[in-house]
């Protein structure tokens, strides 16, 4: 596959990849698990029913028991910790009785969130006696738009049905999964280079453009996790998902919103730092101080570092340029103009790599559309802390700085590697 069509059949997926996970009208919907239990019926109860004297039997429940003056209401609080570092509490209103070992329970209050996130959710539970075992179903509802919080739903409410199968054996039940552990994401890792080896040609050289790719997405999300280390993120942890890339995940909501911006700026943020050493390497390595595969190899890497973290940078709502933008510019008429204007830039570097103008026009409109797309968003309990004027201004000129590094990187690369380019400046 020759490379601009490599290049538009992976935009084309991409796109419509995350059209569905994060936009897609799923309206309500609903799963089910029904799972045996070596525990009595009322042992079982005991342990999935708030209000239970083991309902605290999860890693991830601190606290679970009775509200003062609000019958049939239990507070649960979680290991995870909400902005101001504190567990995260939830009010729960349970529907049941406990002599029919079953009960329907919704969210009233969270210590986190806004109450609006929860309007639609319902998490259904009963115990039913199966010899001498106990057999639960479990059954939750909830409104989505996106499918990807539909797929975290599931495997969350899995993963909380195994460790509780653990807690029946042992008394104990283990934090953290098979998906975060550290093998399962180098293997998500090479899994993602062999699915994106295709599309730059099943050749020696097209597997080492998709690894380079896949080296180039694991430092940007390095990036977004040193940024959440510095801000107190003490759980962050990376995703890495086959063909998407990979996901930094915070340990904690955010509290500001110049954490926001400097979280979503720091993953093109650190791999501008490699630019300038992978432009002197390739200078060194020409001149012999260095051997002469690495300046061979260096211009493609800079190139893929450039352009990966410059689309990140476009004004779209999940990159991470639309996060930056949207803290920067509180009103709207601003934020427009500082998103076309970011476009714009953007637009301008195709233009002097040699990107045809009907290619250019074709990106502007895909850039338009995405825009439109709308997601829901989760909206936090308690307004974020809002930026200084200071804050405001650094928080700019490190968009602008990663704009012009990325832009820079490319048209370098571009102007070693396809020396013929009249509309290059360098």
């Amino acid at each position: 596959m020759s490379s601009p069509l490599a290049a538009l059949a992976l935009l084309i997926l991409n796109l419509g990849v995350l059209w569905l996970l994060m936009a897609a009208p799923l309206g309500r919907r609903s799963f089910t698990f029904r799972r045996r239990y070596d525990l009595s019926p009322d042992r079982l109860w005991q342990a999935v029913y708030p209000l239970g004297r083991d309902a605290a039997w999860s890693p991830n429940v601190v606290e679970s028991g009775p509200v003062e003056d609000a019958p049939g209401c239990a507070r649960q609080a979680y290991a995870y910790p909400d902005r101001h570092g504190k567990p995260i509490t939830r009010i729960l209103a349970l529907d049941g009785t406990e002599g029919e070992r079953a009960f329907r329970m919704t969210v009233v209050d969270d210590s986190a969130l806004d109450r609006s996130y929860w309007r639609h959710f319902a998490d259904r539970r009963r115990v039913l006696p199966d010899g001498d075992s106990a057999v639960l179903e479990v059954e939750i509802t909830d409104r989505y738009r996106g499918l990807a919080m539909l797929l975290f739903r599931y495997f969350a409410t899995r993963r909380e049905l195994s460790q509780l199968a653990e807690w029946a054996k042992t008394g104990t039940a283990r934090s953290g999964g098979l998906i975060e552990h550290p093998l399962t994401q180098v293997a998500s890792a090479i899994l993602s280079t062999l699915i994106l080896w295709p599309f730059f040609g099943l050749t020696k050289t097209g597997l080492t453009i998709s690894a380079m790719l896949t080296v180039v997405i694991v430092l940007h999300e390095f990036g977004h996790l040193a940024a959440y280390r510095t801000f107190g993120h003490r759980r962050a942890r990376m995703i890495f998902v086959p063909l998407l890339g990979g996901i930094a995940i915070g340990g904690r909501p955010y509290n500001s919103l110049f954490e926001v911006a400097t979280c979503a700026l720091m993953g093109p943020g650190l791999s501008a730092f490699l630019v300038p050493i992978v432009i002197a390497a390739h200078a060194l390595a020409l001149a012999g101080h260095l051997p002469l595969t690495l300046a061979q190899w260096s211009m493609p890497f800079l190139l893929i570092l450039g352009a990966f973290n410059l689309l990140n940078l476009l004004p779209m709502y999940r990159f991470d340029g639309g996060q930056v933008l949207r803290q920067i510019f509180p009103s709207r008429p601003m934020l427009v103009a500082g998103s076309f204007g970011v476009t714009l830039i953007i637009l301008g570097i195709g233009w002097a790599i040699g990107l045809p103008t009907m290619a250019i026009i074709a990106g502007l409109a895909v850039f338009i559309l995405m825009s439109l797309i709308s997601v829901g968003r989760v909206k936090p309990r308690e307004a974020l802390v809002p930026m200084s004027g200071g804050e405001r201004l650094l928080a700019g000129f490190g968009l602008y700085s990663a704009l012009a590094i990325h832009g820079y990187a490319i048209l370098f690369a571009c102007a070693n590697l396809f020396p013929g380019n009249a509309n290059l400046p360098l």
